[in-house]
């Protein structure tokens, strides 16, 4: 068997979903969604599991969007004939599935964070209930910074923060740490030992009945998922559409190649 870009295991009432992809930074690529998807799915069916954490190995808990693919590479088959709409359309469906499938999930979704979260890691993080962050965390919006926007994962960012710090970095692209990242509302709590809270929090989730966890759950993200259903589509298309300009195509290649893109200001 090969290996897995996610591992699903289950102990003492809760199953840990770890993003162990090191070779792209835990980037979210076909694959790995698929199989992130399928633990959600386990995870859901399994009455040994109360609650599920998200968590990874390595210093990124997720970088972003595998930029490989949205380059044009290839798309989830490792088809090389379909056009960059067709790619761009099928990486956005992806995306939404996966972040309404977390939303969704009648089970408490925990993200344990202990390095970089960058761009779609960010919907990752905002679409789980609770987020405990160690000293070792940052964060940072960076799809301006490649001709893009944070257009789906918005349905799951934008809750989360203050108006005035989403007008910021949506827009800046600048990095920032835990404990600003606490004060925004983006995670429930900056910590210096994440496994230790994230334990003590999985014990008092064992205290609650399962219904009683899924009808809670219900009243938080009942206004979330209505925004999936209101501006869900208009944002695909926005985000398709932005992956296939010529901006998105120069910010993504002078990435890759690790230089300036040509429309960037020194300042």
């Amino acid at each position: 068997m090969t290996d897995r870009f996610v591992r699903y295991d289950v102990a003492d009432g809760c199953a840990t979903l770890t993003l162990d992809s090191p070779h792209n930074r835990n980037a979210i690529s076909s694959r790995l969604v698929a199989e992130l998807l399928q633990g959600l799915a386990d995870a859901a069916a399994d009455d040994a599991a109360r609650t599920v954490v998200l968590t990874h190995t390595g210093g990124t808990f997720c970088a972003g969007a595998d930029l490989s693919e949205a380059s044009g590479a290839s798309g989830a088959s490792g088809a090389v004939d379909a056009s960059p709409a067709e790619l761009a359309a099928e990486r956005t469906r992806q995306m939404v599935g996966l972040l309404r499938a977390i939303v969704e999930l009648p089970k408490p979704v925990i993200a344990r964070v202990d390095g970089h979260v960058r761009a779609g890691g960010m919907g990752l993080v905002g679409a789980c209930d609770i987020v405990v962050a160690g000293p070792d965390s940052t964060f940072a919006l960076t799809e301006a910074r490649l001709g893009l926007a944070a257009s789906i994962i918005s349905l799951t960012v934008i809750p989360r923060l203050t108006a005035r710090a989403a007008g910021r970095y949506f827009l800046t692209g600048e990095k920032f740490g835990p404990h600003e990242a606490e004060a925004i509302g983006l995670i429930s709590e900056a910590v210096q030992d994440s496994e230790d809270t994230v334990r003590e929090l999985v014990s008092a989730l064992r205290k609650c009945s399962p219904q009683g966890l899924a009808e809670s759950k219900k009243l938080t993200t009942m206004r979330m998922l209505e925004d999936f259903d209101r501006y869900g589509e208009v944002l695909a298309a926005q985000s398709a559409a932005l992956f296939g300009s010529a901006d998105a195509v120069e910010g993504i290649t002078a990435f890759m190649q690790k230089r300036p893109p040509r429309w960037a200001v020194d300042g």
